[in-house]
């Protein structure tokens, strides 16, 4: 069997989402102050972070 990057699904998905009146939007990074803020966990870190170190989430690309 094939393997596929993990997101390969997603646009699918959102759209079955989507047309059964669910809202579907991205999930980013929350701001607290001058750090960004983990949505998973609420891990604090640098503005130039890309992946969360202390649980590993990563926003969407």
């Amino acid at each position: 069997m094939a393997t596929s990057p993990s997101d390969a699904g997603d646009d699918v998905i959102d759209q079955f989402l989507t047309d059964r009146g669910h809202t579907v939007e991205r999930v980013g990074w929350e701001q607290e102050y001058n750090k960004k803020q983990c949505p998973e966990c609420g891990g604090l870190h640098d503005t130039s972070a890309t992946t969360c170190t202390v649980c590993g989430w990563e926003p969407a690309a």
